[in-house]
């Protein structure tokens, strides 16, 4: 990605500007601390440590506000004004408000604590409307197909700054005490040199887009508007409270944050107070989040590739609250660095995993709104809990001091210097384990499966166990083929393509000597055709669901003896339209009816019989009905919200048995989808069939007598 030059451009003004956003936080954060502790130290420890967590929790907040009040504008503003001019205007006055603040110190212009404050929030501002700028450019900078790796890239280089933003404040405390030990004149805090620091990458940034040609220019295009958080929040919850995995996905997410919000509002006091490992201490914690966070998405995943997804989601949020328990109990720096790594690894996989189950199983046309919904509630949930959280441990000690007598609490040879700072985080981690423990089992796409028993798979590098009931029950890779041919089938919702690239797949697979028997359903045999003819008449609107899956049942039991099966005991490639998938996603997603009963009727059906490839061709609803002239069936005429459910239904067997699905994006060109289906099929052929094959036999001279 970074050879193509523009992108590249975009990649280094990114990279500086979100190292200097992270290297902002955590020294206003250090700083704002400074000057609560010493105004308060006059009052006592407990007050001055009281100011301090006020004083970082102040930093946090107004680093969040400006998403809750103007988070829906900057999107509006970035696709109605100049990109290009949007993001050099944010870099500029980030770096002059920043410098103000060395400044401000030194001349005593304003209030040290309440300018700090005033600087966070503006530059946040500054922030918020250059992010949707810079992301709106990224489809002008790469070319189509090279989107998705564009995304990863920049994802990686705003979360992977962080860390390195926590190193380098770290090291800017031993170069401070250097040049202090040079000369009195060079003498300046960690805090000023990050500060100047952050100034420079902010400058080197603007002057990066600036040289960006490549940015097209756009001018204001009418009036800004856009909704508010509330709207935003409330019409989003109107949409997912029925819908299950979504809302599972928020109950975790809701989780995982209130754990989040109470380690920022808590962790700086704690770090460099409770466990006496100062500012360094704090950039140390602070980097170790976003290894962890780094290592969670791009390493876990990996590890536990197979795993589902879905018991992941809830698992990996309720193993951080275990992880965060343990910290409250063990008040080592060491240990606590640590854990913090893990914590933050569990963090990653969540966000990864929640995210993309919302990519796939959420229509397209309600995916944007889940999205916004999840991003007002989190920092809601975190703008809350950080205000809150330093203010309650403090008030927690202060009673368990006025009650006991005693500065500290001690078990065995474990002292708690800040007692309530401990209990809010163990009340955090119960949150956490407890919405985990609530979104696993909303989201559990393996019921009757024990958690023990995957996880047991994961450790031994095993098949995953079937799952009672499902189509797939006898695990198709357990157990030896019971056929000599190769059985593949296409699946997807209204319009996806599927007839036409069953045919494709066809035609390609007897031009390289295949015997290939194309066949569909319903309605491939003589009884099948009188079935179909029942099945999808308009004038049946009125069959009950439980006698449609009965008949889709009985053409299927019809389709497997009479064509399927004598096929594939010859050795023939067979390709059909539609299969078993269908029923379960239309019967049982669509129809609502028990996805499990329908999967054990039509296991009896075919006597268990299970394509090789399924091959989904994804589309959202509404894109899929766009492409018909007109309902032409009875399936076809049903309301959106049927289709939107079937397609949530094929998206949820693809994901609970990734290893037999072939999952692709109908909404692309046909001649790449057709590409991409034979690189997978081709694998699968008893001889495989090289890529060059066409063009090799093509290249043969005709025969003439």
């Amino acid at each position: 990605m970074l050879s193509i030059r523009p992108f590249r451009r975009l990649w280094i003004a990114l990279s500086l500007s979100s190292l200097g956003d992270w290297l902002a936080l955590l020294a206003l954060s250090a700083l704002a601390a400074d000057l609560a502790g010493h105004h308060q130290a006059a009052q006592g420890a407990t007050a001055a440590s009281a100011a301090q967590g006020a004083a970082v929790a102040g930093v946090w907040l107004t680093s969040l506000l400006p998403a809750l009040l103007l988070g829906p504008l900057a999107g509006a503003f970035a696709d109605r004004f100049d990109r290009r001019t949007n993001m050099i205007v944010g870099d500029v006055l980030r770096a002059a408000l920043y410098l103000s603040i060395p400044l401000n110190l030194r001349l005593h212009v304003v209030n040290e604590l309440t300018w700090i404050l005033t600087v966070q929030f503006l530059a946040s501002c500054a922030s918020l409307f250059w992010t949707p700028a810079k992301d709106a450019t990224v489809p002008n900078l790469v070319p189509p197909d090279k989107l998705e790796q564009a995304n990863q890239v920049s994802l990686l280089s705003t979360y992977g700054t962080a860390p390195i933003a926590g190193l380098v404040f770290a090291g800017l405390a031993t170069i401070s005490g250097a040049l202090g030990s040079i000369s009195h004149h060079l003498q300046t805090n960690q805090v000023n040199l990050a500060l100047y620091f952050n100034v420079g990458t902010f400058v080197v940034s603007a002057l990066t887009v600036y040289w960006l040609r490549e940015i097209p220019r756009r001018g204001a295009r009418g009036e800004i508007s856009a909704p508010s958080v509330i709207k935003t929040i409330l019409d989003g919850w109107r949409y997912i409270r029925n819908t299950q995995v979504v809302r599972g996905i928020v109950i975790g997410l809701s989780g995982a944050f209130a754990a989040a919000g109470v380690i920022v509002g808590l962790g700086y006091v704690y770090i460099t107070d409770t466990l006496g490992a100062g500012k360094a201490g704090w950039g140390i914690v602070f980097s170790a989040i976003f290894v962890g966070l780094a290592l969670g998405m791009f390493v876990g995943l990996r590890i536990l590739h197979g795993f589902s997804r879905r018991r992941l989601f809830g698992l990996s949020i309720a193993f951080a609250g275990v992880l965060l328990g343990i910290l409250a109990l063990v008040p080592n720096f060491i240990v606590v660095t640590i854990l913090v790594v893990l914590i933050g690894a569990s963090a990653g996989v969540a966000y990864v995993t929640g995210y993309t189950i919302i990519g796939r199983e959420v229509d397209d046309d309600t995916r944007g709104r889940t999205f916004a919904f999840l991003q007002s509630a989190i920092r809601v949930i975190m703008f809350l809990l950080i205000a809150a959280a330093g203010l309650l441990g403090s008030a927690l000690t202060s009673a368990f001091r006025g009650v006991t007598g005693w500065t500290t609490l001690r078990i065995g040879t474990v002292s708690y210097g800040a007692v309530g700072d401990n209990l809010v985080l163990l009340l955090a981690a119960a949150t956490a384990i407890g919405l985990g423990i609530v979104s696993y089992r909303q989201m559990d796409d393996r019921s009757g499966v024990p958690l023990l028993t995957d996880l047991s798979s994961v450790v031994r590098g095993a098949a995953f166990a079937p799952v009672p009931g499902h189509p797939n029950g006898h695990h198709h890779e357990a157990e030896p083929k019971r056929h000599r041919g190769l059985f593949l089938a296409f699946e997807g919702g209204e319009g996806a393509g599927k007839s036409t690239q069953a045919r494709l797949l066809a035609i390609w697979l007897r031009e390289q000597g295949y015997d290939v028997v194309a066949t569909h359903e319903p309605g491939a045999t003589k009884i099948g055709m009188r079935l179909r003819a029942l099945l999808l008449d308009t004038a049946h609107t009125g069959l009950a669901p439980q006698a449609e899956a009965l008949m889709y049942a009985s053409d299927r039991a019809e389709h497997v003896s009479a064509v399927i099966r004598p096929a594939l005991e010859r050795g023939a490639v067979v390709v059909t339209d539609r299969y078993v998938d269908s029923s379960l996603a239309y019967q049982g997603a669509g129809r609502q009816l028990p996805v499990s009963e329908i999967a054990r009727l039509n296991e009896w059906a075919t006597g268990g019989l299970m394509p090789d490839l399924t091959i989904l061709l994804d589309l959202p609803a509404t894109m899929g009905l766009s492409r018909r002239a007109r309902s032409a069936d009875r399936l076809e005429a049903e309301p959106a919200d049927f289709h939107h459910r079937v397609r949530s239904g094929f998206l949820n067997l693809a994901n609970a048995e990734p290893s037999r699905y072939l999952v692709i994006d109908a909404s692309r060109d046909q001649a790449d989808i057709s590409r991409e289906i034979k690189a997978r099929v081709r694998d699968l052929l008893p001889d495989p069939v090289p890529e060059t094959a066409e063009e090799t036999t093509g290249s043969f001279p005709a025969v003439t007598e």
